[in-house]
């Protein structure tokens, strides 16, 4: 569903949202795994509260803004989307991580792989994934 209540996401923050992700989940798998709990909160901000009150978000649009580089905007609904798979999956891969459970590596490489996707080519997994879903089950419009 398109989210008109919260400002839209300009394309190339969202990129770089995608790129700090990248980098801690690879700091991660080098050996800083305690460094995930980061992108849960990041995740949560702005999955469930909005892009524009995550602080990296905010810096990111406003320096792109500056050099004129921020991209298109784009509706925030599908990124929300996405920030709040990021939330489970860096809660999970954190809990993991804590309890000594070496699984956490697989929830890492996947937020890895489909981060790098995001900030190398603007092509968001989860974004497709929640347009697909309103394709197929359109929200019904009350009267």
């Amino acid at each position: 569903m398109l989210r008109f209540d919260v400002p839209p996401v300009h394309a190339n923050a969202a990129r770089v949202d995608a790129l700090i992700t990248s980098v801690v989940c690879t700091a991660s798998l080098l050996g800083l795994p305690f460094l995930m709990p980061i992108l849960a909160v990041m995740g949560f901000v702005r999955g469930f509260v909005g892009h524009y009150k995550c602080p990296s978000h905010r810096l990111a649009t406003d320096a792109l803004k500056k050099k004129g580089w921020a991209g298109p905007p784009e509706n925030a609904g599908a990124k929300m989307f996405a920030n709040k798979i990021l939330f489970v999956a860096a809660s999970i891969a954190s809990i993991l991580y804590f309890m000594d459970i070496a699984f956490w590596i697989v929830p890492t490489t996947a937020l890895l792989v489909f981060s790098s996707f995001e900030w190398m080519f603007s092509f968001c997994a989860a974004c497709w994934a929640y347009g697909l879903w309103y394709r197929f089950f359109p929200p019904k419009m009350h009267d």
